[in-house]
């Protein structure tokens, strides 16, 4: 790439400061998502319904297994390698090939993949380290199709419409995965264990029908000359230096770092603390989990309204304190009712965090580096989740279950101390004007 740094370095100046106070300020005008955002909004929501299934079923057939939170926490460490070794490969083809194309593959194959669980579990022969082995393939595929999607929306809708279209995809996922996906999964999986995943394997192929059926053209403008060995490694740091050179949102992948180092800790112990600290069965553990989604749906939607009025940068600090308040009041919780409180805090908290952090990113990134940087930034995301899995497992295991969720709320903190510390939290200022700078050069951003 010739190019790295603000994304609005072609526009004249009193554009690029417009975006940025529309960052700092709000007051978007509303757009229309149009049809295309529409279908694309459909795949999502039909394929999150099975992702809930399986996302219950999962943990649930890992503590059918073994008690030991360990051996659970490295099925969550299994699903999140592949970010570590694919992240970044995978923004460099998101930003060479037809990333509609990537989708619609990397559903099939996963339909594929997921419905051999639903055979091996259905035929009795699954154990933890096949479950390892299955989760470290589907977090193969969503790496490669978060690398892709990460330039759908931009490419849909218009930049006015980035928060209220997140807002909707995330609220809708949500929804159809953990509010309606969860408790149907837990109940599925006692009638017959097999259920979910089989579910889960049929909404990975309507999601990759739906995909297919979409029109336009969705691959990244060409790279100049040819592609070599030589090309293929250049473009995949590129996204990382950019985003070392930019100060702001550096900064914010850091502390969606430490948020993502809490919340797969949290994640990955929760059916144990849910079942040894909670005394509650199967479907409780669900009904906590959909607990996050109705906390969650309400944050992503109210997002946009409180960004246009106070701005997406002074959302961040309020969000990550909201956040820690959940993980205490989670982790001191006596019974079922006030852990599900506390849990639908955290998830309104939460998606609100994810849906600014998000439309940030999208708009701070040119289009031709938005899968490299992007999953530059999903591999520090990935990193913290692996990381808090593992920690996690052992901190539970050295100090108690309820460790992790205390130790969490202080981590937040941190956070959004780190994030509101950045320059994007000072309103109506415009980033570096000037021409972007080259990839050799050492003028950052």
């Amino acid at each position: 790439m010739g190019l790295i740094g603000h994304p609005d370095s072609l526009t004249p100046r009193r554009t690029r400061t417009r975006v940025w106070f529309m960052l700092s300020v709000g007051r978007t005008p509303r757009a229309r998502l149009g049809p295309s955002f529409d279908r694309v909004w459909a795949s999502v929501t039909v394929s999150s319904l099975g992702d809930g299934m399986s996302f219950v079923a999962l943990p649930l057939l890992a503590a059918q297994l073994t008690a030991d939170p360990r051996q659970i926490a490295i099925v969550s460490l299994a699903e999140q390698a592949p970010w570590l070794l694919l992240g970044l490969l995978s923004g460099v083809l998101a930003d060479r090939l037809d990333r509609r194309r990537i989708l619609w593959l990397v559903d099939a194959a996963r339909a594929v993949l997921v419905g051999a669980l639903a055979a091996a579990v259905a035929g009795g022969v699954v154990t933890i380290t096949l479950l390892a082995v299955v989760a470290f393939l589907l977090g193969c595929g969503r790496t490669l199709y978060s690398g892709a999607w990460s330039g759908m929306v931009p490419a849909l809708v218009v930049p006015a419409a980035l928060t209220r279209a997140n807002a909707r995809l995330q609220a809708s996922s949500l929804i159809t995965d953990t509010l309606l996906g969860t408790p149907l999964g837990a109940l599925l999986f006692g009638m017959a264990a097999a259920l979910p995943f089989a579910v889960d394997a049929v909404s990975f192929a309507a999601a990759a029908a739906l995909v297919l059926l979409l029109r336009g053209n969705f691959r990244p403008p060409p790279e100049p000359g040819p592609t070599t060995w030589t090309s293929l490694r250049r473009d995949t740091t590129e996204g990382v230096r950019w985003l070392r050179r930019h100060h702001p949102l550096r900064r914010l992948c850091l502390a969606s770092g430490i948020n993502s180092l809490v919340g797969g800790g949290l994640i990955a112990i929760l059916v144990l603390y849910a079942q040894r600290i909670l005394g509650l069965g199967n479907l409780g553990f669900a009904l906590l989990i959909a607990s996050f989604a109705l906390g969650g749906v309400l944050g992503a939607l109210s997002t946009p309204a409180v960004t246009a009025r106070f701005g997406a940068a002074r959302i961040l600090r309020p969000a990550a304190a909201g956040t820690a308040l959940a993980a205490v009041v989670v982790g001191s919780a006596t019974s079922g009712p006030v852990a599900a409180l506390g849990i639908a805090m955290y998830g309104a908290a939460n998606l609100a965090w994810n849906v600014t952090a998000v439309s940030l990113r999208q708009l701070l990134v040119p289009a031709a580096l938005l899968g490299r940087v992007t999953m530059a930034y999903q591999m520090v995301i990935a990193g913290g989740t692996a990381l808090g899995a593992v920690v996690a497992g052992f901190a539970a295991h050295a100090f108690g279950l309820r460790a992790p969720f205390h130790a969490g709320a202080g981590l937040v903190i941190v956070a959004g101390l780190i994030s509101t510390r950045s320059s994007t939290a000072r309103a109506g200022t415009p980033p570096p004007a000037g021409p972007v700078a080259g990839a050799g050069d050492g003028e950052g951003s």
